[in-house]
C-alpha cells in the first residue's frame, strides 16, 4: 500500500480554504423553510470549492480509487500557500474498482504501484486541475507519514503593500495599507514574540486546542520597495514567522499587532506584557487574510 506526499502550491482567493466541506447526506432530514406561498421550500446545503476537495477529487480521478487527502494545515479562505503538504494512500496491484466507481471493467488496473514513479503522478494530478493550484512536488513516504502529527516546523508569511495606490497585478497576495509602517519598530516587537509563550491572547475565541502553549522560532520583518509605476515611494513589508505550531488566526493576529506597532499605535516594548496577559484585547486585529501564506512545512529527515 504505496504512501505517497504532495507539496501542493494555491492561490487561496477563490476557495474557502483547504479543508474539505462534505455535501448533505442523502438519506438526512432537509431543512426546511416557509416560501413565498407560505408553503415549506427546501434550502440545501451548497458544497463549498475547498482545495483539499479539488485536489483530491483529481488524485481519485488518476489512482482511479476514493482515497482520502489528508493535509497538513487547514488554512482560510483566502490564505495562499506556496508548501502545503498533504498525502495519500493507494493499493498497488489491480483490484476490480467498487460498483459504479469510475470504471466499471474487470480487470482494471486501480492505484498508484511505486514503481509507476511520482513524476508521472505528478504530472497526471496536475492535468486535473485548475488554474488556481499545483501540486509542485510528489514523493514516496513511509506507510505512517502523518502530515498534521509529524510536522515538527512550519512557516507563515504576511506581506503589506504600502502605499498611497493599491496594488494591481499581485493585489491578491498582500494587504494593502495607506499608512506609512515603521518596519524597524515591527522588527524590534517581532523579537519580543521568540520562545515558548503561552499565545492565548493571539488566538481566535473558539480555536479549540487544548493548549495554547506555543514555540516561535522566528519572526522577522523586512521591507523592500514595491513594484509600482506610478508610486516609487511604495513599500512591501514582509513578515515571516516560524514555528511549531499555529492557533486558529494566530498569524493574523501577530501580523495585525505588529501593523499597529508599525503606525506607533502599539510600543515594540509593550509586546512581552501583551503575550504574558493572555488577553486578546490587548493584541492587534485579526488582519485580512489576502496578504497570508503557508511559506512551507518541515518534517524529522527533511533537509534543513
Amino acid at each position: 500500500m504505496p504512501r505517497y506526499r504532495l507539496t501542493i502550491a494555491y492561490d487561496g482567493s477563490e476557495f474557502h480554504g483547504w479543508q474539505k466541506q462534505e455535501p448533505p447526506d442523502p438519506d438526512a432530514p432537509v431543512a426546511v423553510s416557509p416560501g413565498v406561498d407560505g408553503a415549506p421550500s427546501a434550502r440545501p446545503r451548497i458544497e463549498m470549492r475547498t482545495v483539499q476537495g479539488v485536489v483530491e477529487r483529481a488524485v481519485r480521478e488518476v489512482v482511479r480509487e476514493p482515497v482520502v487527502l489528508l493535509g497538513a494545515s487547514r488554512t482560510d479562505a483566502g490564505v495562499h500557500a506556496r508548501g502545503q503538504v498533504a498525502a495519500f494512500t493507494s493499493v498497488d496491484h489491480p483490484v476490480d474498482p467498487e460498483p459504479g466507481y469510475a470504471h466499471e471493467q474487470k480487470g482494471i488496473r486501480v492505484g498508484w504501484p511505486a514503481e509507476r514513479g511520482t513524476e508521472p503522478l505528478l504530472r497526471a494530478i496536475n492535468s486535473r486541475l485548475p488554474e488556481d493550484v499545483l501540486v509542485v512536488a510528489a514523493a514516496p513516504t513511509t506507510p505512517a507519514f502523518d502530515p498534521i502529527r509529524g510536522a515538527v516546523r512550519k512557516c507563515y508569511s504576511y506581506t503589506f503593500h504600502v502605499s498611497k495606490h493599491r496594488a494591481l497585478w499581485d493585489r491578491r497576495f498582500v494587504h494593502h495599507v495607506w499608512t506609512a509602517l515603521d518596519a524597524g519598530a515591527m522588527a524590534a516587537a517581532a523579537a519580543g514574540l521568540v520562545g515558548t509563550h503561552d499565545f492565548a491572547g493571539f488566538a481566535a475565541a473558539g480555536h479549540g486546542r487544548l493548549t495554547t502553549v506555543r514555540t516561535v522560532f522566528a519572526c522577522r520583518v523586512e521591507a523592500r520597495p514595491a513594484p509600482s509605476a506610478i508610486d516609487p515611494g511604495a513599500v512591501r513589508v514582509r513578515v515571516e514567522v516560524e514555528g511549531d505550531g499555529f492557533l486558529y488566526n494566530m498569524v493574523r493576529i501577530i501580523a495585525g499587532t505588529l501593523h499597529e506597532v508599525g503606525r506607533g499605535k502599539i510600543g515594540a516594548e509593550q509586546i512581552p506584557a501583551i503575550v504574558a496577559s493572555l488577553d486578546r484585547r490587548r493584541a492587534g486585529p485579526t488582519i485580512p487574510a489576502s496578504g497570508l501564506c503557508l511559506e512551507w512545512i518541515r518534517y524529522e529527515g527533511d533537509g534543513q
